[in-house]
């Protein structure tokens, strides 16, 4: 299991980790904003002096395999070798992306994550997905491999806006849904935009703490790890969707859409309770607003189901919740019923 370290100085942190471990050169990857917002405060650590910094465009568009190819060109023409070490300073296309290159670049060198914004503290940085977005699809390419260490310094969201802290609240929402009754409710009676940075930390250490769990009882998504989908099938149609009309949305925000979504599947299938699903429901329409789409996008909405990992066969795969922390693996929807809770979601714009 990868070591996760909570932290107020990234820069020490970092130099204590790296004077633990074996490596003959040292990569950073940033994109452009982390490269400029946030790798200055690495600058303490005197093992940074020697690091060769890779940077690639920000935004999830960018998390794609000609990114991939400079991250690999960049690796190579520094002279990185199986023994090298690659630290990924971040969102979760970073993370992502970068663990993701250094997982395959001579079958697999070392690589540490930092996470930089609220989402990929709580779920891009931590559990072992790498990947890449392909075809249109999200996340269509990628392996499992668990980062050395993630070093969580909260310092880090001072850099960002309203939108960002959002779109990782969405997937602590998600956390709280399969965890209890208790940390749901605590997290929807938060205004998320103005958590003190000791509350955030709190939460985040709970939220964490319920990934790790899953993970290390199912580290490559044979069964109990497909918990943590709730939101994700719908979500990433949506947010494909909104990659093929030119207007990227946040992953979280699609999050948020896609639990809107499959908690009304959960209602009408496995008697998710109505009032849970109308307060959760409530608190992502007042924070995250609305998708625009329509009946003519249902099509391309259902063909992006059809493509998500979990499915088996020609059924779209869900996990459903009979109520606050009671899974239900492997569910299935029909596409009448798929068709019903995208109106449900369109119902309130």
């Amino acid at each position: 299991m990868q070591s996760i370290i909570f932290t107020n100085n990234a820069a020490t942190q970092l130099c204590g980790e790296l004077n633990q471990t074996k490596y003959d050169r040292l990569f950073i990857l940033c994109d452009e904003n982390t490269a400029r917002l946030c790798l200055p405060r690495l600058k303490e650590c005197d093992y940074m002096q020697n690091a060769v910094v890779i940077t690639i465009n920000a935004d999830d568009t960018n998390k794609n395999l000609q990114s991939l190819t400079h991250v690999w060109q960049q690796l190579q023409q520094g002279n990185a070798t199986r023994h090298s070490m690659l630290v990924n300073l971040g969102g979760g296309m970073v993370t992502d992306l970068g663990g993701f290159a250094a997982s395959t670049f001579k079958r697999g060198i070392k690589f540490i994550n930092i996470p930089t914004t609220l989402l990929s503290m709580v779920d891009a940085s931590v559990g072992g997905k790498t990947g890449i977005n392909f075809g249109g699809l999200k996340n269509e390419i990628g392996v499992f491999r668990e980062a050395q260490q993630v070093i969580i310094d909260t310092n880090f969201l001072q850099t960002l806006d309203n939108e960002n802290i959002l779109s990782g609240y969405a997937e602590m929402i998600k956390h709280g849904l399969i965890s209890n009754t208790a940390d749901w409710a605590e997290l929807l009676n938060q205004e998320p935009t103005s958590l003190s940075p000791e509350m955030l930390t709190s939460l985040l250490q709970k939220n964490i703490k319920v990934k790790e769990r899953i993970v290390e009882a199912d580290p490559n998504e044979q069964n109990l790890r497909k918990a943590l989908n709730v939101g994700h099938t719908i979500g990433h149609a949506l947010e494909s969707l909104a990659l093929t009309k030119g207007q990227p949305v946040l992953h979280g925000y699609a999050v948020a859409w896609g639990i809107i979504c499959e908690l009304y599947l959960c209602t009408i299938k496995t008697n998710f309770p109505i009032d849970k699903m109308r307060q959760t429901v409530s608190f992502i329409r007042q924070h995250y607003g609305m998708l625009a789409f329509d009946c003519n996008d249902y099509d391309q909405l259902c063909e992006f189901m059809t493509h998500d990992k979990k499915n088996t066969g020609s059924d779209i795969n869900f996990t459903l919740l009979g109520d606050i922390g009671d899974i239900r693996l492997n569910q299935t929807a029909t596409r009448n019923e798929i068709i019903e809770a995208l109106d449900f979601f369109r119902d309130g714009m």
